[in-house]
């Protein structure tokens, strides 16, 4: 029932959002003008930069499940990936998609189900990590030409304290897994699940630093790339800004359109993106929204092709289950690491 409000009330913000950007008829004017004389040549280099951003999203994955001797090819590897991506669209979650690809993979590997868990656990936490890391040089790098500006002073502000949050969370799961206080944590800690599975993950993989480098390195590669996509975006409707310019506003941009507050950040994204290009560099409401759908676009597009790979793929172990049951099993092996239990 919880989720089932949870979605009605993100259906109604993104309804609302986009009436608010869509609204104004002049700008839709402007819109339609601009798709017809946009330079559409520029969506390719856009569609190559999200494509190997994935591939070194697969790369990365594949390196945490080395880590724990789980025997998965690359080319297995990046079909599971892409059916979550495809998943995490369809799903209209940030988590979905990692459901279907933990299911999957307890078919390959059976015998390795507590593993396969935590290396995807560890793989979202290296991509924050790695945005994180993107988003302070970025910040820092415009920091004169953020904060100069209050609308947004205050939105900088915002992504510091989401990014203060963030790594708040990881510092206490580090520390209590060093302690060995896990198994202490009491029940009405807040986000306590996460923290004991952080913990119990930071555990698993402590000592194999080089190569949790290798993939924080490939994360950061991988931001870049999809931030990439978005500037190519930006070419098409001859904006005039510089990769820079683009970079220096999508930390801000996509960490507040990934929080669960519309649905796949539709109207979020392109409400910051007018409000961030307009306010820094002048670029009209019009086309700063056409940058940011066409961006989203961009992403949609590989995650279509994540659900092809999904109706071709074939599992070790052929089962027919509904969502439902996959989310099931992989929250009863998600209590695995509740020591309360």
């Amino acid at each position: 029932m919880k989720k089932i409000l949870t979605t009605a009330v993100q259906i109604l913000i993104t309804v609302l959002l986009l009436l608010w950007i869509f609204h104004d008829a002049e700008k839709r004017q402007k819109m339609f003008y601009a798709l017809q004389t946009a330079e559409f040549i520029w969506i390719f280099p856009g569609l190559i930069c999200v494509g190997i951003a994935l591939l070194l999203q697969t790369e990365r994955w594949r390196i945490l499940l080395k880590v724990q001797r789980i025997p998965l090819g690359w080319w297995r590897t990046l079909r599971l990936n892409m059916v979550g991506v495809f998943f995490n669209l369809f799903l209209l979650g940030a988590t979905g998609g990692d459901i279907v690809k933990i299911f999957y993979l307890m078919r390959e590997v059976p015998d390795k189900k507590s593993s396969i868990f935590l290396s995807v656990v560890v793989d979202r936490v290296l991509g924050l990590i790695g945005l994180i890391l993107v988003a302070i040089v970025l910040s820092f790098w415009r920091f004169n030409v953020l904060y100069h500006h209050e609308e947004t002073r205050r939105l900088l502000g915002v992504l510091m304290l989401i990014l203060c949050s963030v790594l708040a969370i990881l510092v206490v799961a580090f520390t209590i897994e060093r302690l060995g206080w896990i198994d202490r944590l009491p029940k009405w800690i807040p986000l306590r699940m996460y923290i004991i599975e952080l913990g119990t993950a930071f555990s698993l993989y402590a000592r194999r630093t080089g190569a949790i480098l290798r993939a924080l390195v490939i994360s950061v590669a991988g931001h870049l790339f999809l931030f990439s996509s978005y500037f190519f975006a930006s070419l098409a409707f001859r904006s005039h800004l510089s990769l820079l310019d683009v970079f220096s506003v999508l930390p801000v941009v996509l960490t507040m359109a990934s929080l669960p507050i519309s649905l796949s950040g539709l109207g979020v994204r392109e409400g910051l993106f007018e409000t961030m290009l307009y306010v820094l560099y002048g670029t009209p409401g019009a086309i700063a929204v056409l940058i940011s759908v066409t961006g989203f676009l961009l992403n949609m597009f590989w995650s279509l092709v994540g659900g092809v790979v999904y109706l071709f793929y074939r599992p070790s172990r052929a089962e027919n289950l509904h969502i439902k049951d996959m989310t099931q099993q992989v929250h009863d092996l998600e209590k695995r690491f509740d020591p309360s239990r």
